[in-house]
């Protein structure tokens, strides 16, 4: 018998108690968001949803217009529910305050609307990516300050890839299960529970035109995995690489990998480009959930305390022996 997300959701409420009832009701909302966002993608060209927007985001990205429909859909399915206080989006400059005439919650939600976004015109895998904390200031109101919390505090995380499937990817705690949307029953079912990630891996991900502006544990670790069987590794490496985080995640969630988008020396002053709160402090909890691990080259990316909405940061994650390899390089440098 197929199990459902909701009756997923509703038996870890229930048995594991590892999810209260408002919270359970929220993912189910962003799980419907997700399913709407599948829909505008899947039209592409026939839904007009192709192209850029002619605007920009706060980051200076150029918007596409999926970008800012998989936003909009996002902010109209949860702020009525009365189980958010607040929102904040990577396409959006400040939070969105749940309006005072719905009922506010304790919970606060972040997302990358649409991670992958030069993908959509070639009709390559894409994503959404969440993240959800629990405010931690009793009183009313809610600011930026609630929001800049250590991953480690969050309450759920998950993706959703639009590919061939439509895959939910969800984490509460309890490790990572997988659903796959079944479009006629129109729900998302359960199709894998307590994914683990290999330890070890034949493959890495990472921009190689990006090669000649890397660090130097960086330059040192891919150099071994290109000298395959005859170099220190003795054994040869694979390059995937599909420029869009969520896809590239996801591979790693299905059977290893290391993922990296380092620091660089193209913008010496930023500490990298993917955003610690949207992209990698949720896909970080998801990766740690499965027995993989995730650090900036220092650090566990779950310990860093953010100073700002969005902030960015260098992200290594995936199998446990292959990224703290990266890791040590860095520490001994």
């Amino acid at each position: 018998m197929s199990i459902s997300l909701t009756r997923y959701l509703v038996e870890q409420q229930r048995a594991e108690g590892h999810i209260p009832s408002e919270l359970r009701l929220l993912l189910e909302v962003v799980a419907r968001a997700c399913k709407s966002i599948s829909q505008a993608v899947n039209k592409g060209a026939l839904g007009d949803v192709l192209g850029t927007a002619g605007s920009e985001n706060v980051q200076g990205e150029v918007q596409k217009k999926l970008d800012i429909i998989a936003n909009d859909v996002l902010i109209e399915a949860n702020e009525w529910g009365g189980h958010l206080a607040a929102m904040a989006s990577e396409e959006m400059d400040t939070i969105h305050v749940v309006p005072n005439r719905y009922p506010q919650g304790e919970y606060l939600l972040m997302f990358d609307p649409l991670d992958g976004s030069s993908n959509i015109d070639v009709n390559v895998s894409i994503g959404t990516i969440f993240s959800v904390l629990k405010k931690t200031d009793a009183s009313k109101g809610v600011s930026e300050d609630d929001f800049l919390q250590a991953g480690m505090h969050q309450v759920a995380a998950g993706y959703c890839v639009y590919g061939p499937q439509t895959t939910l990817v969800l984490t509460v705690g309890d490790g990572v299960a997988m659903f796959t949307l079944d479009r006629e029953q129109g729900s998302f079912v359960l199709t894998q529970e307590n994914v683990r990630i290999p330890a070890d891996t034949k493959e890495f991900a990472i921009n190689m035109s990006n090669m000649r502006h890397w660090d130097e544990p960086v330059k040192r670790y891919i150099d071994e995995c290109l000298q395959g069987e005859e170099g220190p590794r003795g054994k040869n490496f694979n390059m995937r690489w599909i420029a869009s985080m969520v896809a590239d995640v996801h591979r790693i969630m299905t059977r290893g990998g290391v993922f990296m988008y380092p620091w660089d020396k193209r913008e010496p002053n930023k500490p990298g480009k993917l955003r610690l709160m949207y992209e990698a402090n949720p896909m970080s909890w998801l990766v740690e959930q499965a027995g993989g691990t995730a650090t900036n080259g220092r650090q566990r990316i779950l310990e860093i305390q953010p100073t700002q909405l969005h902030e960015r940061v260098s992200v290594i994650l995936g199998s446990k022996n292959e990224v703290d390899r990266v890791t040590s390089y860095h520490l001994k440098g």
